[in-house]
C-alpha cells in the first residue's frame, strides 16, 4: 500500500497516512472504523483480519520529506500484542526519512514510554486518545484505561520534552467536564483534537451543555483546541 495523501475525517493538519501492520487492532474497541469497514469491503477484511502481522513490502515505501505522516492510522503500534521487532523496524523505518514529521496516536502509550521511547524519532509528534474520564469497559474493551494513558504522557512529557504531545477526545464519550479537563491539562498538550462518533453507533455521548462546560475549562486552561466538523451534531 502506498503512501496515502491524508483525507476524509483526518485530521487536517496531517499530510498522509501510512500502515505497516495487518490484522484487527488488539485493543478492539467498539467503536473502532476500521473493524467496521472490513465487515462491509472484502478487500479491508482481507487485510485488517486476524493477528496482527508485519506487511514487509510496507517497508519499501519511499517517504521522501516535507510531509507528516500519521505512522499506523490504522491500528495501534504500541498495543501490547505488537511485537517488539514490529515497532522497532517500523520506528526504523521512520528514521530513513528523517526530514519528515511522524504523528504516533497510541491507546497503550505505557508501552511507548517504558519501551520505545528513546526511538522515537525526534521532531515527532506523539498523542494518545481520552474519550472521558470514564470507564466503559464494553467499549473500551481490551484498551488500558484512560487513567493509565494519563499517567504514560506525563512520562512522555518529562523524558521527551522535544516531542509534541496531543490529545485526541473522539469519539467523545460522557465525561465529567472539570475533572477531565484538569487531568489533560497536567499533560500540557500542544494541543487537543475533539470530535464526535460519526457512524450512529450509540454511544453514551455528552449532552450541549456538558461540552461546552468542557471546552471552556480547557480554554481557561490555555489548551489550544482543534475541534473536528463532526461535533457540531452534539452541538446542535
Amino acid at each position: 500500500m502506498p503512501l496515502k495523501k491524508s483525507a476524509g475525517n483526518m485530521y487536517p493538519w496531517v499530510t498522509h497516512t501510512h500502515s505497516h501492520l495487518g490484522g484487527e487492532c488488539p485493543h478492539r474497541c467498539s467503536y473502532c472504523y476500521v473493524q467496521a469497514m472490513a465487515k462491509k469491503f472484502d478487500t479491508m477484511k482481507a487485510r485488517y483480519s486476524g493477528p496482527v502481522r508485519l506487511i514487509e513490502s510496507e517497508l519499501e515505501v519511499k517517504y521522501g520529506e516535507g510531509k507528516t505522516i500519521f505512522i499506523e492510522h490504522m491500528n495501534d503500534l504500541f498495543a501490547a500484542a505488537v511485537p517488539t521487532d514490529f515497532v522497532v523496524r517500523i520506528l526504523n523505518h521512520c528514521k530513513q526519512f528523517p526530514k519528515n514529521t511522524y504523528v504516533f496516536q497510541t491507546k497503550n502509550p505505557g508501552r511507548l514510554a517504558h519501551v520505545f521511547l528513546d526511538r522515537i524519532p525526534k521532531g515527532s509528534i506523539v498523542g494518545t486518545t481520552i474519550e472521558t474520564n470514564r470507564h466503559f469497559p464494553d467499549i473500551m474493551r481490551d484498551a488500558p484505561n484512560v487513567q493509565a494513558r494519563q499517567l504514560a504522557m506525563l512520562q512522555i512529557k518529562l523524558y521527551r520534552p522535544d516531542l509534541k504531545r496531543f490529545v485526541t477526545v473522539e469519539p467523545i464519550l460522557d465525561l465529567d467536564p472539570t475533572e477531565l479537563a484538569r487531568g489533560i491539562a497536567e499533560i500540557e498538550p500542544h494541543f487537543l483534537n475533539i470530535g464526535a462518533d460519526s457512524k450512529g453507533r450509540g454511544l453514551p455521548e455528552p449532552s450541549k451543555a456538558t461540552i461546552e462546560a468542557f471546552l471552556t475549562a480547557l480554554r481557561e486552561r490555555g489548551i489550544e483546541i482543534r475541534e473536528k466538523h463532526n461535533l457540531g451534531r452534539l452541538m446542535k
